[in-house]
């Protein structure tokens, strides 16, 4: 087709155009002569029934736009990208926000910060928050705690040399963090084939580190984790074959 440049045939009429079917004349919206620089007719293609979006009913659009922001949205915002007078969307606003307080809804609109967002309301905390909790796991036991620390720090380290450096069997301890994904396996040691274990990136996530590296120094709290297996070694009693066999027996 050809734009306003001589006589044409065009048989179409652009959102606010008028043609002549078959006439020397032709009025076209600018954007049908291709407003971006492209030639005659080159606009950007629109999904099949959508509309402008000053076309748009404004409280729904206005609803629409506050569910996706993630900071509350000032007027002025929201006029530029609904195309709409600010008086227009500031009363919009005003009286969606008290719409929903009449109706009971369990959220509200507020203006906050200088700008307008959707919260739930104040009367339904305890749902939100039973939401929020429900599925989570409890809090890790001070012996979860001291396990996981053992593994964080000596990693990869096996079962045993972690019971050794706590002084008790861990056994149970190390299934609950490998349940909550805190401590994975991690091969074998080489001497005595004992599974070893170290940290997950879930525990980095959960603990708000970028690496291991930025675990704090021990030294300045704690005694050597050598010296604490020492002394748990003490109590365990040692049985050579030479004692067990050279009893004497009274005649």
């Amino acid at each position: 087709m050809n734009g306003a440049a001589g006589g044409g045939t065009y048989g179409a009429t652009g959102p606010h155009g008028t043609s002549e079917a078959y006439g020397t004349t032709e009025t076209y919206d600018i954007t049908e002569a291709g407003a971006d620089g492209g030639g005659p007719g080159e606009r950007p293609e629109e999904p099949t029934g959508s509309l402008g979006v000053a076309e748009l009913e404004l409280k729904p659009a206005l609803e629409a736009v506050l569910m996706v922001v993630d900071e509350p949205a000032t007027e002025e915002h929201l006029a530029r990208v609904l195309q709409r007078p600010r008086r227009a969307v500031a009363l919009a606003l005003r009286e969606l926000s008290d719409d929903y307080a009449r109706q009971g809804r369990g959220f509200d609109l507020r203006l906050v910060a200088g700008g307008w967002r959707f919260y739930s309301r104040a009367a339904y905390a305890d749902a939100v928050e039973s939401f929020v909790l429900d599925g989570q796991q409890a809090r890790l036991t001070q012996a979860a705690l001291e396990t996981l620390a053992v593994v964080a720090y000596r990693q990869p380290v096996s079962r045993s040399r972690v019971s050794a450096v706590r002084g008790v069997n861990c056994d149970g301890v190390m299934r609950t963090l490998l349940q909550r994904g805190l401590v994975e396996e991690a091969g074998t040691e080489p001497e005595t084939g004992a599974i070893l274990y170290r940290t997950t990136n879930y525990f980095l996530e959960r603990m708000g580190l970028r690496g291991l590296d930025e675990l704090p120094e021990l030294a300045p709290f704690l005694p050597e984790a050598d010296a604490v297996e020492g002394d748990s070694a003490e109590g365990i009693p040692s049985f050579d074959v030479d004692d067990s066999g050279d009893s004497q027996t009274d005649h």
